[in-house]
């Protein structure tokens, strides 16, 4: 991941109710959540709740995927993973035992 690949998912993640989204993503794990499902659950109005999946999704955090007639949505850990590597990539110093206790506990157990 670039600099301005990192800058836009920071960006993306900035604004109270996408970060709301990513987070409801991320825990509804591999099923992922259907748009109008997301928007109810954060009483968000559908144009609204729009706008900021495709901001998201343009920031490389989350993922579409159509079934029928509506669109489901996912965290994309991808992502997530390489914004997460692009803030470790120096850690400690060259000493990566040091970002040992982090990395265990950034782990998904799933």
């Amino acid at each position: 991941m670039d600099t301005n690949h990192a800058l836009a998912a920071f960006a993306a993640l900035s604004q109270p109710t996408r970060l709301d989204v990513f987070r409801l993503l991320v825990k509804a794990g591999p099923e992922g959540m259907a748009a109008g499902d997301i928007g109810a659950r954060l009483d968000v109005r559908q144009n609204t709740m729009s706008a900021n999946l495709s901001v998201l999704a343009q920031a490389g955090l989350i993922r579409a995927q159509r079934q029928g007639r509506s669109i489901r949505y996912f965290a994309d850990m991808e992502g997530m993973r390489g914004l997460l590597a692009f803030l470790m990539e120096d850690c400690c110093g060259g000493r990566p035992e040091l970002c040992q206790p982090l990395l265990e506990e950034l782990a998904c157990g799933c």
